[in-house]
């Protein structure tokens, strides 16, 4: 089962997110078979984090919820709230596979949350070679699609948006967003 997690920085916690970077890494290094995707999202117009993705391939919501609440920052007090749901990898790929590569030109996160009118089937939007990682979110039984989770290279936040449907999300959020892991 593939799961979405979105750990949300507590305002103040930077030093501390710092001070454990390396043990956030060697915590996450444990899961790279699983990883579909990561990366830490950034503040508006600035290179100061905001929060941290992971999308990974775990046998099921016990052990997603393990893999999200286990994790150093967030035992420490670094993330506000985690946002954690199944997730259904429409491109078959990680993001290492992503054609574009790893560098060039503006990555985001591109969120839609519900109440999402579509079922739970979901088709790839235009300009589908510009998407690192995309898919519906779903309740923990598969049976709802709670949202829309984006990775995309974009010029800019507003094109990065277009990767959502205009309608049927309660909320669309965009965040500046890079590939994660070690330097």
């Amino acid at each position: 089962m593939e799961f979405f997690c979105y750990h949300r920085d507590r305002a103040g916690s930077l030093p501390l997110r710092m001070e454990l970077l390396e043990r956030h890494w060697s915590y996450m290094d444990r899961y790279e078979k699983e990883l579909i995707a990561r990366g830490p999202t950034f503040v508006p117009g600035g290179d100061a984090p905001s929060g941290s993705v992971h999308i990974v391939d775990l046998p099921d919501p016990a052990a997603a919820r393990a893999f999200a609440f286990d994790e150093p920052g967030y035992q420490a007090g670094v993330y506000r709230d985690v946002l954690l749901l199944r997730w259904r990898n429409l491109l078959g790929r990680t993001m290492w596979d992503f054609p574009g590569g790893r560098t060039g030109g503006n990555r985001f996160l591109v969120l839609g949350l519900g109440p999402v009118e579509a079922a739970t089937d979901l088709a790839l939007p235009p300009g589908e070679d510009e998407l690192i990682a995309y898919g519906p979110l779903l309740s923990d039984d598969g049976a709802a699609r709670l949202g829309t989770a984006a990775l995309v290279r974009a010029p800019d936040a507003g094109t990065a948006r277009t990767a959502l449907a205009a309608d049927g999300h309660a909320a669309v959020e965009v965040h500046a967003w890079e590939f994660g892991g070690r330097r």
